[in-house]
């Protein structure tokens, strides 16, 4: 604030004083505007990266819902896989004021000088389930253990097996599929599959035929079930043949009905020739539909519930002058900062415990799975 002239009046001085007291200064200092204005007047403004996938829509009316309860407005906004379009949601949502942004975001790496923008008008950032890269201007990070997703994904590939118990030895056959090259996320499943999957592979005991192992041959660009059913294609007709495959380790449930269509196009699925193992991510009504009809074998349970519950108690503590909770100051570096995070539990699900864990928890309407 300018400095005052000697002859302003106490009565001046004071208001003055006032109205800086309320964030109404010409620099606009966010987080006192938004404490000042009160919740009613506040707004999320919450970019996820598309509607395609059921999990990303829930995430979105979750996270709406709950800032409607504590008084917040919010506005929602859905990029569609289109980076380009992400963008410019978010310096729209910039432009308009909002007060915090929670972001899901589509490439990790694409938000750099819109997150420039946000910081140049003090608004926080909350990185959400991925974690956004090569920027400072990202204050906390809500998430789930995704180390844990693959190694929950690749143990139940090997007890399923029969491996971990050695009532068989194998060699059993297996492929390999991995998310998207531009999610954080892909590294961190990766990295948890592969160091459980390794004295298996090492032992012979599980024997990747097309010989593809390295991240970058297994990657599918936005996770797209097509993609993945297009490579399972190709691995079937290159590598195979008079050979079965045993299992598959896919990362996400879109992917795995992709690779499952591939497969019974092959012949798998009948008696004589039973679907192989088949791993995924995210408990999506279709997959859990599979997994009751014997096709798909496994996924791996975040609850968005929780996962949207945590993001916005961050928010609301920013807002309100708090610091967020967070259980993890270490592990996430985005290359420009370790930022703050708070990592929830995934559950590995199958047909033995489905009804359990989703229906009886309120994640899946039983009516939904019929």
């Amino acid at each position: 604030m300018r400095t005052r002239r000697a002859a302003l009046t106490v009565a001046a001085a004071s208001l003055v004083l006032s109205l800086a007291a309320c964030g109404q200064s010409s620099e606009g200092g966010s987080k006192q505007e938004g404490k000042a204005k009160g919740k009613e007047q506040s707004t999320i403004g919450i970019a996820m990266p598309t509607k395609s996938s059921e999990r990303w829509i829930a995430d979105g009316n979750n996270m709406v819902a709950q800032f409607k309860k504590l008084g917040y407005k919010t506005d929602l906004q859905y990029g569609e896989d289109d980076v380009d379009q992400q963008v410019s949601q978010v310096e729209n949502m910039i432009t308009k004021g909002v007060d915090v942004l929670v972001i899901a975001s589509i490439d990790g790496r694409a938000l750099s000088d819109v997150l420039q923008q946000a910081a140049d008008k003090n608004i926080k950032v909350i990185s959400y389930d991925r974690l956004i890269l090569g920027t400072k201007n990202v204050d906390y990070y809500a998430s789930f253990d995704n180390e844990k997703v693959g190694v929950l994904q690749a143990t139940y590939l090997i007890d399923k097996l029969g491996l971990k118990d050695g009532s068989k030895k194998g060699p059993f056959n297996i492929e390999l599929f991995a998310g998207s090259p531009d999610d954080n996320n892909t590294r961190y499943v990766f990295q948890g599959a592969m160091k459980t999957l390794k004295p298996y592979l090492d032992s012979k005991q599980l024997v990747v035929r097309s010989g593809q192992t390295k991240l970058d041959q297994l990657t599918t660009l936005r996770w797209d079930g097509g993609t993945a059913q297009k490579r399972m294609d190709d691995l079937l007709t290159k590598a195979y043949g008079s050979q079965d495959l045993d299992a598959v380790l896919s990362p996400y449930d879109g992917m795995s009905i992709g690779i499952l269509s591939s497969l019974k196009s092959d012949g798998y699925g009948t008696a004589a020739k039973p679907y192989p193992v088949v791993t995924g991510q995210d408990a999506e009504v279709a997959s859990v539909k599979s997994i009751i009809a014997g096709q798909q074998t496994q996924t791996i349970y975040k609850d968005t519930r929780a996962l949207a519950a945590r993001a916005v108690q961050m928010a609301d503590a920013v807002l309100t002058g708090k610091t967020p909770d967070v259980n993890d100051t270490k592990t996430y570096n985005n290359e420009s900062k370790v930022v703050p995070t708070y990592l929830l539990q995934p559950v590995s699900v199958d047909k033995s415990n489905y009804k359990a864990e989703l229906v009886d928890s309120g994640y899946i309407k039983a009516s939904d799975l019929k």
